[in-house]
């Protein structure tokens, strides 16, 4: 549609609606012929403006695709699509999967596969001393950074403890850092007398 289509029709649809408002019960036969004329006037002027085909379905992406009354939205390559992976989700419900006659089996590997090597975690393990022993503050963290702000937290905190240490687990454990001065506390009052 071009600009001077556009305002022509912007028009004769302004007009419509001024009628529209104006109407009456006695509203005169002149009055309603004029009106009919307008409206064949804007469905004229619509006609020469519209290019295309009317759209078969309400499918924003296949307009004028094929029509697939069951579909939502009218559209039957969308619900093709959408009811083939319904069909993948129930893992062969409906028959057995497409496969090729003969399927290349893998080449054993000296390294053995990926499933048969488990991955290597690492993590970092925020630590405080409790007088005894180390004992596992928090929980295990995977970023070094993270484990050390939590630490620094730890110790601003309201009852810190005497000192702090962050272990880093990888196939081994391998202390990092250490905050404060871990000593030795006798838990029985007056050294167990």
């Amino acid at each position: 549609m071009n600009h001077a289509q556009l305002t022509a029709l912007g028009r004769a649809l302004r007009l419509l609606g001024e009628h529209g408002e104006a109407l009456t019960g006695d509203t005169p036969d002149a009055k309603l012929h004029e009106v009919k004329a307008d409206l064949r006037r804007a469905l004229d002027l619509l006609d020469e403006s519209v290019a295309g085909a009317a759209p078969s379905t309400r499918c924003a992406e296949h307009p004028n695709g094929p029509v697939d009354e069951a579909a939502p939205d009218l559209c039957l390559l969308c619900e093709t699509r959408r009811r083939a992976a319904r069909r993948s989700e129930f893992n062969g419900a409906y028959g057995p999967q497409s496969r090729p006659a003969e399927a290349p089996t893998p080449s054993p590997s000296r390294y053995g596969t990926s499933a048969d090597r488990p991955r290597p975690q690492q993590r970092w393990l925020p630590e405080l001393w409790n007088g005894r022993e180390w004992q596992l503050c928090g929980t295990p963290r995977r970023d070094r950074r993270e484990a050390e702000l939590y630490i620094a937290a730890q110790r601003r905190g309201s009852r810190p403890a005497m000192a702090y240490r962050l272990v880093h687990e990888f196939t081994d454990y391998e202390v990092l850092r250490v905050w404060g001065t871990p000593v030795q506390v006798d838990i029985e009052p007056m050294g167990n007398l």
